[in-house]
């Protein structure tokens, strides 16, 4: 009876290690596929932030350009403030000198408008038709097109450069509905406004353009009310575009491989959704192509929408991207992931069922070692591949943190270029208007053989002026330079040195002017002027930089303002506390539990990496050997607390 009861336990035994077995395979299998899951949608995640991150750059430097060129529009217009008469030379030669086709390329033409009442119309074509101060032909031919009848006229007068643009030559924009609309609402309000889609009359193409103006008024002119600006407009000057020929400066042609841009204008203050009527696009790339790979496993949506306000209009970009090189991925990792949970999952279910027998009989024995020894080999084989995939997602993390640092890079040179622009184009304005008045000078010397004291005093005067004028915008664009270089050296460098903690505040909160600004964000630092470290400046300038992007884009989120401050103090001999404080949402307990984590972000697809205050904990625990708190709550700010050594350890 005890013989015919142990073997029967034995098969219940065998039967009982099987169903572990089998209950291993299948939880193996159910984490392989949670794993597979995770990596791909991680894969989709960093698609569409790559293609998000491209769409912001686009949209990005097209504002800055343009802002470019209106910036240039308004020093043109400033030429106006020396006189309320500048003739054909002067403007010719002003514009010249500014030598926009090689510096800013892009434009069709830059004009004059001049406004002319009915009753003076005739006299104002006879005086351009004997107009030879820039060719001694003079415009015999100039004539007004088309013909029409009103009480205000407005005529294109001056346009450079006039080969190629000679249909635009007296052209009565009064008899146009969509420039006299934009020239109605320059006037009145004072502003750069830009019209919808016209086809260039001195462009033959047929090409999308537009032309942005801005008007002149008389000299001394009161100008508090729509009426009195009215009363005292002389003309507008004006830059005329092809849309094509300016994105084509702005958007990276191998980037129109992977990325179509459509443009339409939806109207003077219009919203996300463009008129019904009348042809609004202004540019598309037809960039349509389709890439898809096999093997793909991103079915992401790659279309973006964004609004950009041009001169009191507002265009929608259209961005859709194309799965390829860019925008798709491999899915080498997920079946690298797969097969190899796939092996360990076989062998530890193998390893449970094989368990008893191993104490079965000899032979059993025998057969189990020589098992475990291809066991043994599979399992190096699935480790190896597994280190394979490590390997690879590493780079990845790399690969993302040297993305940010090229968007923080993109960012700081659109800064230099919009912070540079103002102090060296007024110093270009005032350097031109103080030739034309040495020359003038020089005539009124050579023509009446002898000035009064009273000229010559006010000559100097203007002089002192100009002088003074381009001796403060070019210190002004020396002290940004300096600023700038000493950020980019440190951060580039990454070497130790001895600095002062309020130079490393100041350098970089200037190179963020522009973003701050723009967000309209006021910031303030209490920073003691003896506080002195023997550090990486460059590291601890990264770290502000982190926390300044991550105020700009995760704390004002939402809100049309904010404040930032920036206290420091010497809390013992040897260490200092930073403490960098804003005013904006706040996080909830969550979020502020895992903020240190690697890519872990709350503007996942909209921006955010989930690498920036991983990296900023990184640097102050290792690089700069100190530690970091922090400290939110929902709609009463954040703040990052700092405790740095003066001296760290090499």
């Amino acid at each position: 009876m005890a013989a015919t009861s142990c073997r029967s336990s034995r098969p219940d035994r065998a039967a009982a290690m099987r169903s572990r077995g089998l209950l291993a395979f299948a939880i193996g299998i159910c984490v392989t596929i949670g794993t597979c899951y995770l990596v791909a949608t991680e894969q989709r995640a960093q698609v569409r932030a790559n293609f998000q991150r491209d769409a912001d750059k686009v949209t990005r430097d097209t504002e800055v350009r343009l802002q470019t060129y209106f910036d240039m529009l308004l020093s043109i217009k400033g030429m106006y403030a020396l006189g309320d008469r500048i003739d054909r030379a002067s403007f010719t030669r002003f514009i010249q000198e500014l030598k926009l086709d090689r510096r800013y390329p892009g434009f069709q033409a830059i004009q004059f408008v001049r406004a002319v009442p009915e009753e003076a119309l005739a006299a104002f074509t006879e005086s351009v038709r004997r107009d030879a101060s820039v060719d001694p032909r003079a415009y015999p031919d100039f004539h007004i097109h088309p013909a029409n009848r009103r009480p205000l006229h407005y005529i294109i007068e001056y346009t450079e450069p006039l080969k190629g643009n000679e249909n635009a030559f007296g052209l009565d924009l009064a008899a146009l509905p969509p420039h006299l609309k934009s020239l109605e609402i320059a006037r009145d309000s004072g502003d750069i406004v830009a019209t919808e889609r016209i086809t260039l009359v001195q462009d033959s193409s047929g090409e999308p353009g537009f032309v942005a103006r801005a008007p002149v008024y008389r000299n001394g002119a009161p100008l508090q009310t729509a009426e009195q600006r009215r009363a005292a407009l002389v003309g507008f000057v004006a830059i005329v575009f092809r849309v094509n020929t300016l994105m084509r400066e702005v958007i990276d042609a191998p980037l129109l491989q992977h990325l179509q841009v459509r443009i339409e204008d939806s109207g003077y203050g219009g919203g996300a959704t463009p008129p019904a009527a009348g042809d609004t696009l202004l540019y598309d790339s037809d960039g349509k192509i389709d890439a898809g790979r096999p093997g793909s496993l991103l079915p992401v949506d790659l279309s973006a929408l964004k609004v950009l306000p041009v001169g009191h209009r507002r265009w929608l970009i259209h961005f859709q991207g194309h799965e390829g090189s860019r925008y798709g991925s491999s899915s080498m990792p997920v079946l690298l992931i797969g097969v190899a949970g796939l092996i360990i999952s076989a062998l530890i279910a193998a390893l449970l069922v094989s368990a008893r027998r191993l104490t079965a009989t000899k032979h059993g024995l025998e057969h189990s070692l020589a098992e475990l020894e291809r066991q043994k080999s599979n399992v190096e084989q699935a480790r190896s591949d597994l280190a394979s995939v490590v390997q690879t997602l590493k780079q990845a993390q790399s690969n993302l943190v040297t993305s940010e640092k090229m968007a923080a890079l993109g960012a700081l040179v659109a800064g230099v270029a919009h912070e540079l622009n103002t102090p060296i184009g007024n110093s270009l304005l005032t350097a031109s208007a103080l030739s034309d008045m040495v020359r003038d000078f020089e005539r009124r010397l050579a023509t009446d053989g002898g000035l009064k004291r009273s000229a010559l005093e006010a000559h100097l005067a203007e002089a002192r002026k100009a002088c003074d004028i381009m001796n403060t915008s070019l210190t002004r664009a020396a002290d940004l330079i300096t600023s700038f270089k000493q950020v980019a050296v440190d951060q580039a460098s990454g070497q130790r040195r001895v600095f002062r903690l309020e130079d490393v505040v100041r350098d970089t909160l200037a190179t963020y002017a522009t973003q701050l600004r723009r967000r309209v964000c006021e910031v303030s630092f209490d920073v003691p002027a003896d506080l002195e470290f023997d550090s990486y400046p460059g590291s601890l300038s990264q770290v502000l930089s982190n926390l300044i992007g991550n105020a700009l884009l995760h704390g004002f989120d939402g809100r049309e303002c904010g404040a930032i401050t920036i206290t420091a103090r010497r809390s013992s001999e040897d260490w200092a506390t930073l403490e960098f404080r804003d005013d904006g949402v706040g996080m909830t307990p969550g979020t502020l539990h895992k903020i240190f984590d690697p890519f872990f972000t709350t503007k996942l697809g909209q921006g955010g990496s989930g690498l920036g205050m991983n990296i900023v904990y990184n640097i102050v625990t290792g690089v700069l050997r100190g530690t970091i708190k922090v400290e939110a709550e929902p709609g009463k700010g954040t703040c990052v607390t700092l405790e740095l050594p003066l001296d760290p350890p090499q």
